[in-house]
């Protein structure tokens, strides 16, 4: 007798166990949520969560497209006029005849050729966005300032 009990319980334990099984297979099913089950509010959400916040650029930045100034005396006065105008990392000061003498004599290639490669402190364009006919017109305003 004592072997037909203990089968008894067995069956019943592994009845009882695959029971509780089938029910958290169900449970699981109903709770896990699907694309289409989702509220769009919901999704959004996670979407911008998860979207990507930069990208990563291999070889050189793209530089920003050049930009014609209204006259070379404001393109001096918004671009030009932090370094020289107040002469900082060497730069040579707008009307300063001593200073500018030599670099004038080098001539105005010289000059568009520093102004658009960088030169010494100097970053190229100046660190600005300024197109080729904009720099030549500052470079003459500069000059002629300088003279």
């Amino acid at each position: 007798m004592k072997d037909s009990q203990f089968l008894n319980y067995l069956i019943g334990i592994v009845g009882a166990l695959f029971g509780f099984l089938i029910l958290m297979v169900i449970l699981a099913n109903l709770m896990s949520s699907d694309e289409k089950a989702q509220d769009s509010m919901v999704t959004d959400a996670i979407n911008e969560r998860i979207k990507p916040v930069g990208e990563v650029t291999i070889g050189a930045p793209k530089a920003a497209a050049p930009v014609a100034a209204a006259s070379p005396k404001d393109a001096y006065q918004s671009n030009c006029f932090a370094c020289h105008g107040t002469g900082a990392a060497g730069a040579p000061k707008l009307g300063d005849k001593a200073a500018w003498k030599a670099r004038i004599a080098q001539g105005k290639a010289t000059l568009f050729k520093h102004a658009t490669g960088g030169y010494k402190g100097m970053p190229p364009r100046g660190g600005s966005s300024l197109d080729d006919a904009a720099i030549k017109g500052v470079i003459d305003y500069m000059v002629s300032q300088s003279k």
